[in-house]
């Protein structure tokens, strides 16, 4: 039975119940393996390696081969248990339950010995009723079987046919049949990460008491009524009636920067009841929105609800309520086949810019408020407005959301489903609808939240064939597919939330996956929705070689951490790029070897006769090779938004992959494991900035695109300079007339042939000149400088030794200062920042890299990346060695 009130006015909230009492279990539990012969104390939340690792019985599980050395702890089943005395008296409250908001996974839970439940999803949440078997003082079990051998036997169980893929490629060290457990996908290892699939409560546990009735649930979502130019808010609460009368009352809503305050009556018929709200906002009140980073403010409205029901029983929930609209706009671009795919926030068409969040750490209780702010704020000191929370992670915990709520990251929610093909017998669906269910009602009040995505890439793996399925067998497969994201998975978000889109897997076509049938013959394509794309042979400098797409969701290059990361982690023995550490800890089948490939195009390999200092040096190539790569990657995406070329363009999404890493390894990642800024981050933050001018070459001609994210046009003028390498002052430059910079638009500001360009400024050839150019107004930066190379730095003529002082600002994260200076060929400047780009460091830090540019997040995070950690850097680009001192 549902109860619909129509209220004229809003309300929302989430926060504390009165006439009930909650009692957490948290803290202090008994851990023992199967056979009994361990036994030790472990936290709740927590696991059971870092219990194991907080008693001194094992290493940091990340230490050397350790992923291989603990395997054991992931085969064995685990028990946790707990005795303990319930602080109020048990007889007094009608309904007593245990919640259990994360249990990770499969487990058997026994309550005063008796069993009341089994638990087989980590990303469910569970109440059980233990009224009957609740005492004073209690025990309580969970009996937890290994998440590996548990898939194991799900998948032999499944003898109709085979659901593929069995297990990970063998460099990648992991464990097989992670598709049959409701299980964080990457915990059984992934091309950058290793195998650990946990055992534990991972979040809190519980118990409630509570008498007559009992709010169980809470959600709310905005809805913009276009023709009545009117907001309105759909809210749902959840409750459990107990009482054997039917239980009336009121509800009295109050928001108060609204200027609102109602009461309705209400009343609840015994059992579980949801009460639907629908409110009305005066169109005579002024609402403001929600923005992205970058577009504007991300204002919310503190709201309150108060249930006074009979018997004296008040219920108040409270939370902050965010307004604004999302579009998927998919429709037919002129002068190219196929359909636009992009985002309108509040009617206004916005590009998303960002990155690929991955789990910030094999073991969740590792993951701090702190190092979770520290993660999201570089994401907008780095000027980005996007994170895709992929789907063979986990979803992330609540605060997560919060703070991109509070600091304007949109976030495209994958559900957990990622490079697999999934079993859809009954069991298995009646999981993941509760998953999906649950998970919908938990996240979709957060205005972060713009799009629901089914999967990662398991459209394409089904129709490109990458488990080599026969063609007579395929239509099993797409049977299957369609039954769980389609059949379940979008028919829970279609009835559970109307305030997104959804679509059925990254990449996908969209509305023509939808017309066909919801598979694609082929998902990746460049005329629909949006495409991931990798290729490590081809020369990363030429842009040719990327896709015009509509949206590129994932896309990227390796590199290695720094060694100060990396030295934590490792011993003397490991600091090789051939040793055995170095080749164990590279998930990605020749991966070492394709860095080194992409950086010797360009750049000269080290040839230190020290086997560390060519280590150091090597790694900080790497970094070097990643960060040009998807910095020229990136800047054809943004440049291609507002033009279609042979057919193909309008691109309005540039999400590299990834964003942070899960342990100390080489990856695609900018932020290494704990935070610290790779040198990509550096360059993400000016070629995500919100005005850019970007160069690059077509057939020997040389052309800068002007690139903006403002919503507002503005006159300026390009500046375009000219320098030899042996010197940092200019030997030609030119200043364009007044021109204007059209809002959400990218547009050519510039062009000439490389030959006359070259040719004005003197003697310079390819080889000995560089390029730099920025936007200004009235002698005030706009941008970021930029350049372009007009050669291979290995090409490179005329550098001249150059010397670096560094200063580490931020001794958390730091804890040495290096020291060097820049001179070139005189001494220039010192400064205490990591160089936003190697291959261009000289004559950025004197060709007016602003400290800080307006719209701009402030370089808080350049004392991150000290030079000696990472090596030496102008070797690489020409032959001049730079030695630490």
């Amino acid at each position: 039975m549902r109860l619909h009130l129509l209220l004229l006015l809003a309300l929302c909230g989430t926060g504390t119940t009165a006439a009930a009492l909650s009692y957490s279990l948290r803290g202090n539990w008994s851990i023992c393996n199967g056979n009994g012969s361990l036994e030790l104390p472990g936290a709740v939340p927590g696991c059971v390696h870092s219990a194991l690792f907080q008693q001194g019985l094992i290493q940091d599980s990340y230490y050397r081969f350790n992923d291989l050395n603990y395997r054991w702890i992931s085969l064995d089943n685990w028990t946790y248990s707990k005795e303990f005395k319930i602080p109020f008296e048990i007889s007094k409250w009608q309904k007593v339950n245990l919640i259990l908001e994360g249990v990770d996974t499969i487990s058997k839970i026994l309550f005063n010995e008796v069993t009341i439940g089994e638990t087989d999803n980590m990303f469910n949440r569970y109440s059980f009723d233990i009224t009957n078997v609740v005492r004073d003082v209690n025990s309580i079990e969970l009996r937890f079987q290994s998440a590996v051998l548990y898939a194991a036997q799900q998948s032999k169980a499944h003898t109709r046919y085979p659901v593929p893929p069995d297990c990970p490629p063998l460099v990648q060290k992991g464990e097989c049949h992670v598709n049959f457990v409701r299980k964080e996908q990457c915990s059984f290892s992934w091309d950058w990460g290793p195998s650990f699939p946990t055992q534990g409560i991972w979040k809190d546990v519980r118990i409630e008491a509570y008498n007559i009735c009992h709010l169980t649930d809470f959600t709310f979502s905005p809805i913009y009524d276009k023709s009545a130019q009117a907001w309105n808010l759909e809210i749902e609460a959840t409750f459990d009636v107990v009482s054997s009368k039917p239980v009336g009352g009121q509800v009295i809503v109050a928001i108060p920067k609204l200027q609102t305050q109602q009461m309705y009556n209400l009343e609840l018929q015994p059992g579980k009841r949801i009460v639907e709200l629908f409110l009305n906002i005066s169109k005579n009140i002024t609402v403001e929105t929600w923005w992205p980073h970058g577009h504007g403010n991300q204002t919310g409205y503190n709201m309150t609800i108060l249930f006074e029901l009979d018997g004296g029983l008040n219920i108040e929930k409270s939370a902050k309520v965010y307004f604004r609209t999302v579009e998927l706009i998919e429709e037919p671009i002129k002068g190219s086949p196929g359909l636009s795919f992009y985002f309108k926030i509040n009617g206004f068409p916005v590009f998303l810019k960002g990155s690929n969040w991955i789990p910030a750490d094999s073991f969740q209780d590792r993951v701090t408020s702190e190092l979770l702010r520290l993660l999201l704020q570089s994401v907008v000191d780095a000027n980005m407005n996007t994170l895709r929370v992929w789907g063979g992670g986990i979803y992330e915990q609540d605060e997560f959301y919060e703070l991109c709520d509070e600091l304007g990251i949109m976030v495209w929610q994958d559900f957990m489903f990622a490079c697999a093909l999934y079993p859809t017998d009954q069991g298995f669906l009646d999981s993941v609808r509760a998953e999906v269910a649950y998970q919908i009602k938990r996240l979709k009040s957060h205005p972060s939240i713009i799009i629901w995505s089914g999967n990662n890439e398991n459209e394409e793996a089904l129709m490109m064939n990458w488990y080599h399925i026969s063609i007579t067998d395929r239509p099993i497969y797409i049977k299957d597919y369609v039954t769980l994201y389609v059949k379940n998975i979008r028919e829970l978000v279609l009835a559970g939330d109307k305030s997104r889109p959804f679509i059925t897997s990254s990449p996908t076509n969209g509305a023509e996956t939808v017309a066909e049938g919801w598979v694609s013959q082929n998902p990746n394509s460049n005329y629909f929705g949006d495409v991931h794309f990798y290729d490590y042979i081809s020369d990363c400098w030429n842009w040719k070689v990327f896709p015009r797409a509509r949206f590129a969701s994932e896309y990227g290059y390796q590199s290695w951490p720094s060694f100060s990361t990396l030295e934590k982690v490792s011993s003397t023995e490991d600091w090789s790029f051939s040793s055995k550490f170095s080749l164990h800890r590279q998930h990605h089948e020749g991966g070492n070897k394709q860095m080194l490939y992409q950086a010797g195009l360009h750049f000269k390999l080290p040839e230190s006769t020290d086997p560390l200092r060519t280590f150091k040096d090597t790694i900080y190539l790497t970094q070097v090779m990643q960060a040009q790569c998807v910095k020229t990657e990136t800047e054809f995406y943004r440049r291609s938004r507002s033009e279609i070329v042979d057919q193909q363009g309008h691109t309005m999404g540039a999400l590299y992959w990834q964003l942070n890493d899960i342990w100390q390894a080489p990856s695609w990642a900018s932020l290494e494991y704990g935070g610290k800024w790779k040198m990509l981050h550096y360059f993400a933050q000016n070629f995500f900035a919100p005005l850019l001018p970007v160069g690059f070459e077509n057939e020997n001609t040389f052309y800068i695109y002007g690139v903006s994210d403002l919503h507002s046009d503005y006159s300026m003028t390009l500046t375009v300079r000219v320098h030899t390498w042996s010197s940092l002052e200019p030997v030609c430059s030119c200043v364009t007339e007044h021109l204007v910079m059209k809002g959400g638009e990218a547009v050519r500001l510039y062009e000439e042939p490389v030959s006359e360009l070259l040719r004005r400024c003197g003697n310079c050839t390819r080889e000995s000149c560089v390029v730099s150019f920025y936007l200004s107004a009235d002698h005030e930066l706009l941008s970021p400088t930029n350049y372009h190379f007009l050669s291979s730095l290995k090409e490179a003529l005329g550098l001249c030794k150059a010397q670096i002082t560094g200063t580490s600002l931020n001794p958390r994260l730091c804890s040495q200062t290096y020291r060097e200076e820049i001179s070139s060929p005189k001494k220039i400047t010192s400064v205490s920042m990591a160089p936003a780009s190697l291959s261009a460091l000289v004559f950025q830090q004197k060709l007016m890299l602003p400290s800080q540019l307006p719209g701009q997040a402030s370089m808080s995070h350049m004392d991150l990346v000290p030079v000696a950690a990472l090596g030496p850097s102008l070797e690489q680009l020409g032959g001049h060695h730079l030695s630490a001192r």
